[in-house]
């Protein structure tokens, strides 16, 4: 039986959306576990988050963990120092690849776009057909990624794969362009959908023409797959543990609930913060004007002409700054 998640999912995650796969651990142990999996590489470790869990299973499962990314953050690093059982490849998803003999399981979450995970998925099925397919298991095959490429380098992806880029891209569930305002991805495609765009595009075009595949699709935090052979000796086992999430419409109702209240919540925090900064400038302008001798002069010919009148120019300022109190 695998033990509770022993992770704080959001401790690099400040704005909670979920966005480790780390949340899905509950699933991908015992995944792991069914396929007798004695080598799992982590594709996109980014800060460890996962990867720590990785080697915690590891050690009680006697298994090899190998973590692949170009530009790992300190707490990935430190993590590779400590555990000797963890081999960190500072490489791209595709360089290490091709070099690597493949482990039982590979997990992918790196570039979420079509031209990585289509050339990810190139190479592992070229090193192992048919039934010799290491079990995979995918990230952000949900909103917003799943029918949308992002980019981390937009300069490595060939021309013809590129989709129009919007930089800085605002995503919004249910909108196919983008919204100003929105969940921010650096280097989005502009336009949602269409051929050659997003992860489960990938993924559906790479099980096109092979035969004997299975995909999972389980809709919690951005969506997260299992791809296997169905003539894999652990094939059943994997398929017992993933068939009660797979496409649950119930699941599928939550994360929709999910990503549109955090995408409203976004929009609304950048709305009150664009709110905060004009009233500040607005203060400002007010302060400058309440201590310019064109609002005393101003005063002075308004009382000439209009005697008695109830409030000065500069009381009203006063007034609107909060500064004249009570009383």
């Amino acid at each position: 039986m695998t033990p509770p998640l022993e992770a704080d999912p959001y401790e690099n995650d400040p704005g909670h959306w979920g966005a480790s796969l780390v949340n899905a651990a509950e699933i991908l142990f015992p995944c792991l576990d069914a396929a007798g999996a004695n080598s799992v590489a982590e594709v996109g470790a980014y800060a460890g988050d996962l990867t720590g869990q990785l080697v915690k299973w590891a050690d009680r499962a006697g298994a090899h963990v190998i973590a692949i990314d170009p530009s790992p953050e300190p707490q990935l690093v430190e993590l590779a120092e400590q555990c000797p059982d963890l081999e960190l490849i500072r490489k791209t998803s595709h360089d290490a690849l091709r070099e690597l003999e493949l482990p039982d399981a590979v997990i992918i979450d790196g570039d979420h776009n079509y031209y990585t995970v289509s050339e990810e998925l190139r190479l592992i099925g070229e090193k192992a057909p048919n039934a010799e397919l290491p079990l995979l298991m995918f990230h952000d095959i949900g909103w917003p990624h799943a029918r949308r490429d992002t980019y981390f380098a937009p300069e490595q992806i060939p021309d013809e794969y590129r989709q129009p880029i919007a930089e800085p891209a605002g995503l919004f569930p249910g909108e196919p362009g983008v919204v100003e305002g929105a969940l921010l991805f650096h280097y989005g495609a502009a336009r949602e959908g269409g051929p050659r765009n997003g992860v489960l595009t990938a993924i559906e075009d790479f099980i096109e023409g092979r035969e004997r595949l299975r995909l999972a699709t389980i809709p919690v935090f951005f969506g997260f797959g299992v791809l296997w052979h169905t003539d894999a000796p652990w094939a059943s086992a994997v398929a017992e543990i993933v068939e009660p999430w797979d496409r649950n419409p119930l699941l599928a109702r939550l994360e929709a609930n999910r990503v549109f209240h955090l995408a409203s919540v976004h929009c609304e925090q950048v709305r009150n913060a664009r709110m905060g900064e004009r009233l500040a400038r607005h203060e400002q302008l007010l302060n400058a004007l309440l201590h310019s001798g064109g609002l005393a002069m101003a005063d002075r010919l308004a009382g000439l002409r209009h005697p008695g009148r109830p409030a000065s120019w500069r009381d009203q300022v006063r007034d609107v700054l909060g500064e004249n109190g009570p009383g």
